[in-house]
């Protein structure tokens, strides 16, 4: 749709002549589709967002590898599971497409090579917090391209930043956000990984495990229609809890291990954020890449793939 923005205005004489007839549109650049809808459809149109695959609807159609790396490595793009492409020859054509295409529709860069550098450069960053001016620095671009090609790759359901928690505790927090992308193939595709064994001993598997985590709580409200409200929480003393998130009522913590072996320091940021807040261990769980599940006494020990365990 975002490449035939007349049809807009066209289907606008359609729909204000008979209200009963309905139109599904869909498109892959959030941007220019919701500047077009606003312009020509403003308040008759109900917008909802299309992720990846979660690992909900795979683990319902027997898709989901019992293996995180695997999983990770391969991603959650419908192609890859409609017809079979192993990672290695999708993603590389994706990237090609996305860059070549999708970004000169939505922002005119001259440099793509460099556009493609500094995409690397935010992969080597997920799951941490993001700095501006040490992303602008390496990429050799000032701060102010930084925020315009980030809001690029966020338009283009790419990337995703995540708030820290509002709530100060008397604490001093750091405030910068914290950078994901909405596809772990993708993202391993831009670190230049072959193969999922290499996840194993990669210097940044926790935070693309910490991704996989985050992006899974994404599309479950993102997927229900509900807003999600995810933040992390971080002390300038060092602690952390990886996501709080708000729902029914309640604030859960998620703290989130990469390690497949549960031990007792996977539960003292939780033990901390219990003291500080008030709040009630049943409401602290720890996603691991492990199998087992777990109560304990601080918390719930949850395997990667029962992560919808946490809201039931």
């Amino acid at each position: 749709m975002q490449r035939s923005p007349q049809l807009f205005s066209y289907i606008q004489g359609i729909v204000d002549n008979n209200p009963t007839i309905r139109f599904v549109l869909s498109g892959s650049q959030n941007f220019l589709l919701t500047e077009n809808i606003t312009q020509s459809l403003a308040g008759r149109v109900g917008i909802m967002t299309l992720l990846p695959f979660s690992m909900e609807e795979l683990q319902g159609e027997d898709l989901l590898s019992m293996n995180p790396e695997e999983v990770m490595y391969r991603g959650f793009y419908p192609r890859l599971y409609d017809k079979n492409i192993p990672p290695d020859q999708y993603y590389p054509n994706y990237l090609a497409t996305y860059v070549e295409r999708d970004v000169r529709l939505i922002k005119n860069i001259g440099d793509l090579g460099l556009f493609t550098r500094f995409m690397k450069l935010c992969a080597g960053r997920a799951g941490q917090l993001l700095n501006y001016s040490n992303l602008a620095n390496d990429t050799g671009i000032s701060v102010n391209t930084v925020k315009t090609w980030l809001s690029v790759l966020e338009a283009s359901y790419i990337v995703f930043r995540l708030s820290p928690y509002h709530k100060s505790f008397n604490k001093r927090l750091t405030k910068s956000p914290k950078l994901y992308f909405y596809d772990t193939g993708l993202l391993c595709e831009l670190l230049q990984l072959s193969s999922f064994a290499q996840l194993d001993t990669h210097y940044n598997r926790g935070g693309i495990f910490e991704n996989l985590c985050i992006l899974e709580m994404n599309k479950y409200f993102t997927n229900r229609g509900i807003r999600p409200r995810i933040h992390y929480w971080k002390n300038n003393k060092g602690k952390e809890i990886d996501a709080l998130v708000e729902h029914d009522d309640t604030t859960r913590a998620v703290e989130i291990k990469s390690g497949k072996t549960y031990t007792s320091r996977f539960m003292e940021n939780l033990t901390y954020w219990q003291e500080l807040s008030g709040s009630d261990p049943e409401d602290s769980y720890v996603l691991y890449a492990g199998d087992r599940e777990m109560k304990l006494k601080d918390g719930n020990l949850v395997p990667w793939n029962m992560i919808n365990r946490i809201w039931h």
